[in-house]
């Protein structure tokens, strides 16, 4: 082989990894050896203000405090001293709900050497008792209270991430608010530090003031006795939402969710939202899973975002606006449900292009107007067309009868690439808006909660 030429370009030495270094409310001593060598051989320290100052003076690189916004910053940052050694310190895990995600995503894993600490939950599991795997993990850093309404289920545990000294009084009230208030609550603040401490307390009773800002609180859930019994599957009682009528009745939202099938981390699309409950119970399967919910009527796009708010998922996005323009600019969906305005011009083509191979959509009705549209494109694309039939039991006289409620045909299907969209056949002009109502049942009636909720106008939602 012959010798390179004396002006050939030399390669350039790699970059050195970008060190992301857990740290501890103890600071320097609970420390390893790795991460005391990677802080030291530091040339830049980049980190929070309290992290930066738990670092002795030799750990002499250049140090950065992080900016706020925060995740923004990192590209600027990581760009401002390529070529330097970095050290990036975190709170302790990187990865579990720390800085070392937005990291990852930005350099990409292999250009990253992560040297974990125990996080806040291995460190309040230890000092409870508690098996990690089997406490659920809340956090409301940067995160509305409400999320941790859907982790409340009677005699589960759940950590919280606290999103500073405040956080412990919010949760007490929200456990109040939701028939939790003889939930035990502990505060456990710098944990691993020498100044730990640790608070107990109810939520009934709960006066606590406010204390260190580094802590988490883990609750011991205690439901109220006469508190509503909230379970962990579709199909909610009807009572818990706040509506006007437009409401998919629970019988019918629990096979629309079955028929729906979110997955952990997809997207759905909840066109006609009506009280926003096929997008809220959608949430709730799982705290990746994510919704926008579009509804024409400002008043009712309103009222999704409370019930969103009260049944823990307060991360759901509504837009007020009429489908199909409103659809612009949303995320690319993998499932959409129609449960309002079928026969609007354009609607069925726009959901159809929008949605992937393998996306799934389902449409609900109670007309025979959109009944026979959903027909149509039954015998184009094919799926499952079904009429769903639900009677409640109620007074008759002395005697208990059923009472049906108007029958719901419903279309799932999955696209498959056959096709990417047809013609809606709606008659020239037609616009599906408000329906006959269901007549409410009588005052007294017997049976589940849902012979008495408000009649339905418009499709059913």
């Amino acid at each position: 082989m012959s010798p390179a030429a004396p002006d050939s370009p030399q390669p350039e030495p790699p970059a050195p990894p970008v060190c992301v270094v857990g740290i501890g409310a103890d600071g320097w001593r609970g420390l390893s050896v790795a991460s005391k060598d990677a802080l030291r051989e530091a040339d830049v320290l980049i980190g929070g203000p309290r992290q930066l100052d738990l670092l002795p003076e030799e750990c002499d690189g250049e140090r950065v405090a992080w900016p706020s916004p925060l995740r923004p910053a990192v590209p600027r940052l990581l760009a401002a001293h390529a070529g330097r050694r970095i050290s990036v310190l975190a709170s302790g895990d990187p990865m579990f709900y720390g800085i070392g995600r937005a990291l990852s995503e930005e350099a990409g894993a292999a250009a990253l050497r992560i040297l974990p600490h125990p996080s806040s939950v291995s460190y309040a599991c230890a000092r409870l008792g508690w098996p990690v795997e089997d406490t659920e993990v809340v956090t409301l850093v940067g995160r509305p209270a409400a999320r941790l309404a859907a982790a409340l289920y009677d005699r589960r545990r759940v950590l919280v991430l606290s999103a500073g000294a405040s956080t412990p009084a919010e949760i007490a009230a929200l456990l109040r608010d939701r028939g939790y208030g003889p939930s035990r609550l502990h505060v456990l603040e710098q944990l691993g530090a020498g100044r730990e401490r640790h608070t107990v307390g109810t939520a009934h009773d709960w006066a606590e003031p406010a204390g260190d800002p580094l802590n988490v609180v883990a609750v011991e859930c205690r439901r109220d006795a006469d508190a509503p019994r909230i379970g962990a599957v579709p199909g909610l009682p009807d009572h818990l939402y706040e509506h006007d009528g437009q409401l998919t009745k629970r019988h019918v939202r629990a096979a629309t969710l079955g028929a729906l099938a979110p997955a952990p981390g997809e997207v759905l699309w909840d066109i006609g939202g009506g009280s926003g409950s096929i997008a809220v119970e959608w949430m709730r399967t799982h705290r990746s899973c994510r919704a926008v919910s579009v509804e024409r009527d400002p008043v009712r796009a309103e009222r999704i975002g409370r019930n969103a708010h009260t049944l823990g998922v307060p991360d759901l996005t509504v837009v007020t606006g009429a489908a199909p323009a409103a659809l612009a600019g949303l995320p690319v969906p993998d499932a959409v449900f129609v449960g309002g305005g079928l026969t609007a011009p354009g609607l069925l083509d726009a959901c159809w292009a929008a949605l992937p191979v393998g996306g799934r959509l389902v449409a609900n009705t109670v007309t025979l107007e959109s009944e026979a549209l959903l027909a149509r494109w039954y015998g184009r694309f094919g799926g499952e067309l079904v009429r769903l039939a639900v009677a409640h039991a109620v007074p008759v006289g002395g005697f208990t009868g059923w009472r049906q409620a108007m029958p719901v045909t419903q279309w799932a299907v999955t696209k498959d690439g056959r096709g990417e969209s047809v013609r809606s056949a709606a008659p020239a002009g037609a616009v599906e808006t408000a329906e006959p109502a269901e007549s409410a049942e009588p005052a007294g009636s017997v049976g589940s909660r849902a012979s008495v909720a408000p009649a339905e106008s418009g499709e059913e939602r």
